[in-house]
């Protein structure tokens, strides 16, 4: 069985940063991120797409395009998500995610047939 394990979240300042990391229990090509505010229905963060254990494709949702980076260690099995300049719109339960989809399915969790628990991101303002 497949086993995902989310780290790094926590509480910040708007404008802060913070690193979640995701370890698989082996290596996983297509991987992604989610978030899910109370309230609201889980979106896509962001998605990446290895072959050869090269970094080929990654998919960013507009509201964090240039803040978020989303890279992977291949060494440790892991997956990471670099979030810098946090807003507390950003504040959300984030979920890793492994599944292979097409370019325009990457944001749709139903894709996505394995998860993680989920790590807490709270941004204050």
């Amino acid at each position: 069985e497949d086993d995902f394990v989310e780290s790094g979240g926590g509480s910040v300042q708007a404008g802060g940063s913070l690193r979640l990391s995701c370890a698989a229990s082996r290596y996983t090509s297509c991987m992604g991120w989610f978030r899910q505010a109370p309230g609201k229905e889980r979106e896509g963060v962001a998605s990446i797409y290895s072959y050869s254990h090269y970094v080929r494709s990654t998919y960013y949702a507009d509201s964090v395009k240039g803040r978020f980076t989303f890279s992977r260690d291949n060494a440790k099995n892991t997956v990471l998500l670099q979030m810098d300049s946090l807003k507390p719109e950003d504040t959300a339960m984030y979920y890793c995610a492994a599944g292979c989809t097409t370019s325009s399915d990457w944001a749709r969790s139903s894709k996505y047939p394995y998860w993680g628990q989920g790590t807490q991101v709270t941004v204050s303002s």
